[in-house]
């Protein structure tokens, strides 16, 4: 029986850029969690009293008949926009720091001339020394 997918499939799965997207992707959903429950359990209930004691998971347009609602949820779609905005300013801010570091470090690296190595300090010595002559 031919095992080479199975060993290509390891070394797919165990790279780091993969095993780093997962961890990310688990974080992420994690952080997801965290910004819906601020949205609805802090920010939008003080929002909702200001506005007269809305409740925005209530807000909704009947299209339907008392028999057979059909509810258009637009309470739930504003909650969700919240939770998006958040996430992709902390998200904005995060990558904008992260840019901001590699520039900072590639400027250092720049900055830095190598030194020279043994044998060109051996060359300088030789030709300082026939210049002398």
């Amino acid at each position: 029986m031919n095992w080479t997918w199975l060993s290509e499939f390891r070394d797919f799965a165990l790279k780091g850029n993969v095993v780093d997207l997962a961890v990310g992707v688990i974080i992420g959903a994690a952080f997801g969690k965290i910004v819906s429950a601020l949205v609805d359990n802090v920010l939008m209930p003080p929002i909702g009293f200001a506005l007269g004691g809305v409740d925005f998971k209530d807000l909704a347009f009947n299209l339907g008949t008392a028999q057979i609602p059909v509810l258009i949820k637009y309470g739930v779609f504003i909650q969700t926009v919240v939770d998006f905005a958040i996430i992709a300013f902390v998200l904005f801010v995060v990558i904008k720091g992260m840019v901001t570091l590699k520039k900072r470090f590639e400027k250092e690296a720049v900055a830095a001339p190598p030194a020279p190595s043994p044998s060109e300090l051996y060359l300088k010595e030789i030709r300082d020394a026939l210049v002398k002559k």
